[in-house]
């Protein structure tokens, strides 16, 4: 397959810039707002100049593992809208989440001439040089989930912001909390966190940001692992990791499970020792259908997530939008058919301190979050 021309130019000017979503329409319920409210935008310039259309396009998506709940209904929402739009995505993955097998998609995907590869990242630094081989070759890297570099890529699709995601996992923690008579303000409250590892940007961010929310306004509150416990997104270390937590610490109040292979693990490790929502408080990311079971045991009170579906199909969709020819720049947006205009906004809105170029980069936010519970999750099916 020949490269558009354009693409390498494309490439070549990749950092990060955030945008944000709205207004479009999914094939989802609406899902219920965390109570975390986004930080105040700026007024979304007109849309982006139109360009090259995505019809034709080859997007190329890497997920950080194959098999995994999130990830594959991320594919499926993906696929479901490139027949939409005309366009192909040829979904390259491994069920084992190293660097080693993420730099080895990235190879085939480059070893395919692809126009586009839209990859949710198992580590940063690790899959750095595979990226800039996939720009050299004339390839435009979008990110969705989990950042890459600012500098190895051109958009990446955010759930939202640390602000908010830190927050909604605390706003979860406060009401799972509560709703076993615990006073979040007043008793004291044992926590850990427990999600995949210290080399995943986008979920070391929210672990950050709801430490800063707990030790300014819950000073009561006691983290009794301050390292965190990693169980590197596999499945059964999970359920291991989980129950050495349960081990060490037998009157933890509340572990906070920000990654969607760490929280089926967790409540798995409960279960196993008997434990329910009236003995301790587990909440985090993942996917309705993967949590559904755990709440009908009631050994948890709620979770959250976002439409990965909705995420997925928006990453592929801004990739083939850049190898098409379109160029942005922060203030922009992008009409996603389908899905609603979406807002490029700088890379610092998510990461502190990022710079952002000129053109081409940036970062796209989804519009909303959802919390479940035992009253709403079967109004969702993914």
């Amino acid at each position: 397959m020949k490269k558009k021309s354009l693409a390498l130019f494309l490439a070549l000017s990749m950092t990060l810039s955030l945008a944000a979503c709205g207004g479009g329409t999914t094939s989802t319920p609406a899902p219920v707002e965390s109570k975390a409210a986004e930080p105040a935008q700026s007024q979304a310039a007109d849309p982006a100049p139109a360009g090259g259309s995505v019809e034709g396009k080859v997007v190329a998506f890497i997920p950080k593992v194959s098999g995994n709940a999130f990830f594959e209904v991320a594919n499926q929402g993906a696929q479901a809208k490139a027949k939409d739009w005309g366009m192909t995505v040829d979904y390259i993955g491994s069920p084992n989440a190293t660097v080693a097998d993420q730099v080895a998609c990235i190879n085939d995907a480059i070893s395919k001439g692809v126009d586009a590869i839209c990859i949710s990242t198992v580590d940063a630094a690790g899959v750095s040089d595979a990226l800039k081989e996939a720009a050299a070759a004339g390839i435009v890297v979008t990110t969705w989930d989990s950042d890459s570099n600012t500098e190895d890529r051109a958009l990446m699709v955010s759930q939202g912001t640390p602000e908010v995601l830190g927050q909604m996992l605390v706003d979860m923690s406060i009401a799972g909390l509560k709703d076993r008579g615990v006073d979040p303000e007043k008793d004291e409250v044992k926590y850990a966190w427990h999600y995949s590892q210290a080399t995943v940007t986008d979920q070391n961010s929210w672990q950050v940001e709801g430490e800063k929310i707990i030790k300014e306004k819950y000073p009561n509150w006691v983290n009794v692992q301050p390292d965190n416990y990693y169980s590197e997104q596999d499945a059964e270390k999970s359920v291991t990791v989980g129950e050495a937590v349960l081990d060490a610490h037998a009157d933890i109040d509340l572990i906070i499970c920000n990654d969607s292979t760490a929280l089926p693990g967790q409540l798995e490790a409960a279960q196993k020792k008997g434990l329910t929502k009236a003995d301790v408080t587990i909440t985090g990311f993942a996917t309705p259908n993967a949590i559904k079971p755990y709440r009908e045991a009631d050994v948890l009170y709620n979770w959250g997530l976002w439409d990965c579906g909705v995420q997925g199909a928006m990453g592929c969709y801004v990739a083939a939008y850049l190898a098409a020819g379109n160029e942005v720049v922060v203030g922009d947006t992008i009409d996603i058919p389908g899905i609603g205009s979406c807002e490029v906004l700088a890379n610092d809105s998510i990461a502190a301190g990022a710079s952002t170029a000129a053109s081409n980069n940036g970062v796209v936010l989804l519009p909303e979050r959802a919390v479940f519970t035992a009253e709403n999750m079967n109004d969702y099916d993914f």
